[in-house]
């Protein structure tokens, strides 16, 4: 795994970490998300570190959501229940995460890589930054109510049911419209670049002032998550549909939805 995750501390204290899957545009494996969840804890709990970026490989991509592939033998509702507890694991993993997180973003980031970059602090982009949750159209799948929290809390109910609903994705001047995004440089070599900077100007700031603001906001989208929400992920990921829409995208033909 340490080849598809990057990771190095660099001077001064800047944790940087990299999605290195760029012929699968940085598609998520479940032993990715482990390491980011285990790196959320390392980072955390190492004083040295002050600021940590994530971002992806290549440059058309920061992370476009988990790998299809890992979906095919998903049939029960055990199984659609532990990928939402997987997933949400390594989100609640970055938002308690204590150091500020940069998400610097080339490219896609649509499904899981959409839901890493929102439990970041900052996120800046690219002009080619896309930006969806199209899961209507490929798979037929649904967030969690945490997820749903998070996104709510984030771009408000109306950004988030237009992205679901029409399946369509945003680009980066539209992210900057909703605040998805802070910023939108030209190349991903001039993010790269800003993420550099803002980061060096972070890493000097009181410690406990941007601790207890993480902790805040955290606290804050957490009183909108507790609502009961399984029979909708069950509903979902149990379908044929999603199985269709699983089909339809390895097989690279437009999925045929049902409705059962």
């Amino acid at each position: 795994m340490s080849d598809e995750i990057l990771h190095e501390v660099r001077e001064g204290g800047i944790a940087w970490t990299t999605f290195n899957r760029p012929q699968a545009r940085n598609a998520m494996l479940f032993g990715m998300y482990e390491r980011l969840q285990n790196l959320a804890g390392e980072i955390s709990a190492d004083p040295s570190i002050r600021v940590w970026v994530l971002t992806g490989a290549g440059g058309k991509a920061f992370a476009s959501g988990t790998d299809i592939s890992q979906f095919r033998e998903f049939k029960t509702a055990e199984d659609a229940l532990n990928y939402e507890a997987r997933i949400d694991k390594v989100l609640g993993a970055l938002e308690n995460c204590t150091k500020p997180v940069i998400a610097a973003i080339a490219g896609a980031c649509t499904g899981g890589g959409l839901g890493i970059a929102g439990c970041c602090d900052i996120r800046i982009c690219d002009q080619s930054a896309r930006f969806g949750l199209p899961i209507a159209k490929t798979l037929g799948n649904i967030l969690n109510m945490h997820n749903f929290a998070r996104f709510y809390a984030l771009v408000g109910p109306a950004a988030i049911a237009e992205m679901i609903m029409t399946s369509r994705l945003f680009s980066a001047a539209e992210a900057k419209h909703i605040g998805l995004v802070s910023e939108v440089l030209e190349t991903p070599d001039a993010v790269a670049a800003r993420a550099m900077e803002l980061a060096t100007s972070m890493k000097d700031l009181a410690p406990l002032t941007l601790k207890a603001t993480k902790e805040a906001l955290r606290r804050l989208r957490k009183a909108t998550s507790d609502v009961e929400g399984d029979d909708l992920v069950t509903m979902c990921f149990t379908s044929a549909d999603f199985q269709e829409g699983v089909d339809a995208f390895l097989n690279k033909r437009a999925p045929k939805f049902q409705g059962k």
